[in-house]
């Protein structure tokens, strides 16, 4: 997929999610081989701006336009993630095992939402309905997970 494809799926959908007028948002693309991520943001919640960054160089996914609709999820979902983050901050000591733990619980879940979420709205609304499994390929196999432990007996 082109810049051009890119910068329309976006146009496309920060008007689809209501994200603007209401959010000042960019696309930038990066061109950096060594940027590991597909797709990220920088956000300024008080000003109400964002900018959406997607890895041209080596992205981890295939489906862009699947990438696009989870990073602007994030957007939508970023006010319930700053109120969840502060309890956090504020419930548990710093450097705590109990709010390492729930920082990750916490991140997890958020991740698996907006994850669910931008499936279903590509489902609805996607050009490309096929899902990315990207990520899968560098994953352990189901056996491989196992491969060393002690039997139980």
């Amino acid at each position: 997929m082109d810049k051009a494809e890119m910068t329309g799926l976006f146009e496309k959908y920060i008007k689809k999610l209501r994200i603007t007028p209401a959010w000042d948002v960019r696309l930038e693309f990066v061109e950096d081989p060594s940027w590991l991520k597909t797709g990220d943001f920088k956000i300024d919640c008080d000003d109400r701006k964002a900018i959406l960054m997607l890895n041209t160089a080596n992205p981890k996914q295939e489906n862009m336009e699947e990438v696009i609709v989870h990073e602007l999820m994030h957007i939508k979902m970023y006010p319930l993630d700053q109120v969840t983050e502060s309890l956090i901050t504020n419930c548990f000591e710093e450097g705590s095992a109990a709010g390492s733990f729930a920082y990750q619980q916490f991140f997890t879940a958020l991740e698996q939402t907006v994850e669910e979420l931008a499936k279903c709205f590509l489902l609805e609304f996607g050009e490309n309905k096929e899902f990315s499994y990207g990520r899968c390929r560098n994953r352990k196999s189901f056996n491989d997970l196992y491969d060393g432990l002690k039997s139980i007996k």
